[in-house]
């Protein structure tokens, strides 16, 4: 090793490939320094001055849809570093983002120890908004923690804060997730799409038909908001439907849903191949031509593999989904006052009927 190579002068720390603690990827790839023995630098040298962070804990689903706003962070800051904190680093695009951090003691600290040009957060919990608050960062947006509270750090995030605690002016809302999310990064939001890996190349073999349309149906919506959820009989009576009509119906689900997936199947002929890891059951959505699921994580996997979707909706603001005309949204013929309930006490689901999703599975795929 040559002198050049071998001084910590010649190190190149503010390549956005330099980690500092491991050899960086194209060291690893074709064993070049930060520079050679003749003085020249690494081709692969890209100069990074700015460090972007993006505290966005929550669920798989609301990570996913979180993503669009990469796209305008790669445009507006080029030569930025991303760093994205969450309880979810499975499911961060880690092609877009540099530095993926859980939610963590080890990860807290890395944060609180380095420098941001822009932060956003973008959760309301209490622990998220304190973070904010210890965050060095020449710009801060999103919330913080007021007096113990929940906060919205300036105007941008208030619209945002105010439907979250009132449910009239929720109600009211006419700005989808999306358009909401970039207004508190002071940006507007132009149509940018969800960033999500198909896992196309993970050798995934799935023995389906190939000459029909698949039909996903997806029949689960987690353990917290029952209301969502559809009746059995009715995923019987479309799976049926569709089989008849020449589609091939597919049972989704997790673990919690996979008793009630293989009676689905033994009643009505679907397929169900089971339950699997997220990669895998992220690949198998992408088999999918459409999916039929409420709001779920589903939903936002199936619009970010750009699938058609019919979505159940009957507890929040329609206004809220951007499906990038991928599909329709179907509500109970029942007014219902479940808003944001967990339990719906009238079973409104019931009044989306099967004949109706069967017909809008039929004009989606027409």
């Amino acid at each position: 090793m040559t002198k050049s190579e071998n001084s910590i002068d010649s190190i190149k720390t503010d390549c956005r490939w330099f980690v500092g603690h491991i050899p960086c990827k194209p060291h690893k790839q074709q064993g070049v320094h930060c520079t050679d023995e003749q003085g020249n630098a690494c081709p692969h040298y890209e100069l990074q001055i700015t460090n972007i962070l993006v505290i966005k804990l929550g669920a798989l689903g609301d990570v996913i849809r979180t993503t669009p706003l990469l796209h305008r962070f790669k445009k507006e800051f080029p030569q930025a570093r991303i760093w994205w904190l969450t309880l979810s680093p499975d499911i961060v695009p880690r092609s877009m983002v540099d530095v993926v951090l859980p939610f963590t003691p080890e990860g807290v600290v890395v944060l609180q120890q380095t420098h941001f040009t822009f932060a956003v957060n973008l959760d309301k919990d209490k622990e998220a908004c304190a973070l904010m608050n210890s965050i060095s960062s020449d710009v801060k947006k999103g919330y913080m923690l007021k007096n113990g509270k929940p906060a919205p750090i300036d105007n941008d995030a208030v619209h945002k804060f105010m439907t979250g605690v009132f449910d009239d002016l929720n109600k009211a809302n006419t700005k989808s997730y999306l358009e909401e999310i970039f207004e508190i990064c002071g940006m507007k939001f132009g149509g940018e799409k969800y960033i999500l890996d198909s896992h196309a190349d993970k050798g995934y073999v799935w023995k389906l038909p190939k000459k029909k349309k698949l039909v996903g149906l997806n029949t689960g919506c987690g353990g917290r908001w029952s209301s969502r959820l559809w009746a059995e009989k009715n995923w019987v009576a479309l799976a049926k439907k569709l089989k008849k009509a020449g589609y091939v119906p597919l049972l989704l689900g997790g673990e919690q849903e996979h008793e009630k997936n293989k009676r689905i199947a033994k009643k009505s002929g679907a397929l169900y191949p089971g339950h699997f890891p997220l990669q895998q059951f992220i690949n198998l959505i992408a088999q999918c031509d459409l999916v039929v699921t409420a709001v779920t994580m589903a939903m936002h996997m199936t619009i970010g593999l750009d699938k058609k979707i019919v979505l159940f909706n009957n507890i929040f603001n329609r206004h809220e989904f951007e499906l990038y005309g991928l599909g329709e949204i179907l509500e109970p013929e029942f007014d219902c006052p479940c808003y944001f309930s967990p339990v719906c006490p009238n079973d409104c689901m019931q009044y989306i009927y099967v004949d109706r999703v069967f017909k809008s599975v039929k004009r989606l795929l027409s």
